[in-house]
C-alpha cells in the first residue's frame, strides 16, 4: 500500500503546484515528529498515510482558483503555501502577484477587488471544498476516522484563525496539527533551507502552530543526519522504513482497484467537464474488451487504465483545460504532454508496471500522429486500441467548454470517419455492440 501511494503522491504534489516529493518529505518530517512526541503506532500509522494522502482533495478546488485569480492555479497554489494569510499585509503581495498577471489592468483589478471583498470567507469556501472532498476519497479508501480527520483539518490552526471551521488549540485533531507544521516547513526547507524553515516555524509558534510540535521540530533540527535523508534525490527510500512494522498494510487485486477508483474522483475533480470521465472510459473500455472476447486479466489492466489515463492532467493548468475558446501552439503542446506525465507518476510503482503504457497510450493514433510519442499501429496492442476508442468515444459524447454538445449520431459520425485509419475499426463496432447490449450513458454535465 506504501508503494502504491508513494508513487501516487507525486501526482498531487503537481496538481498542488509543488516539486515532486513534496508529499513523501512531508511524511519523513511529520513522522519524525510523530515519535518526538511520542505517538503510539497506531497513531503512527494513522499519520503516515493521512501524510502522504493529505492533498487528496487538492484538485476540487483547482477551477475555482484558477477563475477566481485568472491565472494558473497551480502558481497560485504554490505561493500559498508561502504565505502568512492570517496577516492582510503579509498576504496583499502575493494577492497583488497572483491575480491575472498577463491580464488587462482592468481585469486585473476587478479580480483584486473580488478577492479583496471575499477575503477570509473567500479562503475558507476553496479551503472547505478541498478539505471535505480530502475527507471523503479517504475514506473511500478506508483510512482509519483519525487519518480521515487529519486530512480534512490540515488547514486549521492554533489560534483558530485556519480553515475550514475556524477550530482553536486542542479542539484540531492532534494529528492534523503534525500535517500543518510538517508540510509547511517542508515546503521552505526545500525552497530557503532549513534555517529558514526553522525561523517561519518559530515565528508561527502559538498562531499557525502547537507550540509542543514546535519544541519537537526545534529537538529535530540539529540532525543532520536525518535532514540529509529528507533532502536526498530521491526521499522514496527512506519511505517504507517510516511504516510501523506490525501495521503494514499489504495489497492485493482489490485494493488496487479500490485505489485507482479513489484516485480517478481526484483526476476527475480536476474540471467540471470531466466530471466521471475516468469511470466513464474505464467502464467502456471493459465494454468493448470484453465484446472482443479479451481474457480477465487483459480487462482488469484496461479497467485500472481507464480510471488512471488522464492522471497526468493534474499537472495541466485549469487556464488550458477549462478555456472555452480555441488553445495557442503553446497551450496544446502542453495540454499533449500529459500522457508523458501519466507516465512519469505510474512508472513509480511496479503495482502499475502491467497498465503503465496502456494507460499514457490512449492519446496514441494508428497512422502515427497521435501523442506524446507518435506511435503507429505496428507498435499498439488490442487493449491500447480499445483504450483509445473509449477515450474518444466518452469525451466526444460528453459536455465540453469548446464545442456544442453531440448527437449518438454526430459521435458515431467521427468515430466512423476515423475507423481504419486513426483508430481501430473493430473496437469502435464492439463499442456499438457493447452500447446496444448495455444500459451505459456518458456523463452529461446539468445544464
Amino acid at each position: 500500500m506504501s508503494e502504491i501511494v508513494g508513487a501516487l503522491s507525486y501526482a498531487l504534489d503537481i496538481t498542488e503546484g509543488q516539486p515532486e516529493g513534496h508529499a513523501i518529505r512531508s511524511c519523513i518530517i511529520g513522522m519524525r515528529i510523530g515519535r518526538e512526541i511520542g505517538l503510539t503506532d497506531q497513531e503512527l500509522s494513522s499519520l503516515y498515510y493521512a501524510l502522504l494522502l493529505k492533498d487528496l482533495g487538492c484538485s476540487s478546488n483547482a477551477a475555482k482558483v484558477c477563475y477566481l485569480f485568472g491565472s494558473d492555479e497551480r502558481i497560485v497554489k504554490h505561493g500559498f503555501k508561502f504565505t502568512d494569510w492570517q496577516s492582510t499585509f503579509k498576504s496583499l503581495p502575493y494577492i497583488i502577484r497572483s491575480v491575472g498577471p498577463t491580464a488587462p489592468l482592468y481585469e486585473r483589478f476587478t479580480k483584486f477587488l473580488a478577492i479583496a471583498v471575499g477575503g477570509t470567507q473567500a479562503s475558507r469556501d476553496l479551503v472547505k471544498i478541498r478539505c471535505e472532498r480530502g475527507a471523503l476519497i479517504a475514506r473511500d479508501l478506508d483510512l482509519p476516522e483519525d487519518a480521515v480527520q487529519a486530512i480534512r483539518n490540515l488547514d486549521e490552526h492554533w489560534n483558530g484563525k485556519g480553515h475550514p471551521d475556524g477550530i482553536r488549540k486542542h479542539k484540531i485533531p492532534r494529528l492534523a496539527r503534525v500535517l500543518s507544521i510538517a508540510q509547511t516547513s517542508e515546503v521552505f526547507v526545500t525552497r530557503y533551507g532549513l534555517a529558514a524553515a526553522l525561523q517561519i516555524v518559530r515565528e508561527r509558534t502559538g498562531t499557525w502552530f502547537d507550540p509542543d510540535l514546535v519544541r519537537a521540530f526545534v529537538s529535530i533540527a540539529k540532525d543532520t543526519e536525518f535532514w540529509l535523508k529528507v533532502m536526498s534525490p530521491d526521499p522514496r527510500e527512506y519511505l517504507a522504513a517510516l511504516e510501523p512494522k506490525d501495521l503494514v498494510i499489504m495489497g492485493d487485486d482489490a485494493l488496487l482497484d479500490q485505489v485507482c477508483e479513489a484516485f480517478a474522483l481526484v483526476i476527475d475533480a480536476k474540471s467540471p467537464w470531466t466530471a466521471c470521465h475516468s469511470q466513464g472510459v474505464s467502464d467502456v473500455a471493459v465494454g468493448i474488451g470484453r465484446e472482443m472476447g479479451l481474457p480477465e486479466y487483459d480487462l482488469a489492466r484496461l479497467r485500472r487504465a481507464g480510471l488512471l489515463h488522464d492522471i497526468g492532467k493534474l499537472g495541466v493548468s485549469n487556464t488550458i483545460l477549462d478555456k472555452p475558446g480555441k488553445l495557442t501552439d503553446n497551450e496544446l503542446k502542453a495540454l499533449q504532454r500529459h500522457p508523458e506525465f501519466t507516465h512519469r507518476i505510474l512508472s513509480r510503482s511496479e503495482c502499475f508496471a502491467s497498465f503503465t503504457d496502456l494507460a499514457a497510450n490512449h492519446h496514441e493514433k494508428l497512422d502515427g500522429s497521435g501523442y506524446h510519442q507518435g506511435i503507429d499501429a505496428t507498435g499498439l496492442t488490442i487493449s491500447d486500441r480499445i483504450l483509445a476508442v473509449a477515450d474518444m468515444y466518452e469525451a466526444l459524447a460528453a459536455r465540453r467548454p469548446y464545442r456544442k454538445d453531440m448527437s449518438d449520431g454526430q459521435v458515431f459520425d467521427i468515430l466512423d470517419m476515423n475507423a481504419g485509419k486513426k483508430i481501430d475499426a473493430d473496437s469502435v463496432a464492439a463499442l456499438r455492440a457493447f452500447l446496444a447490449k448495455s444500459a451505459f450513458t456518458p456523463y452529461q454535465l446539468a445544464a
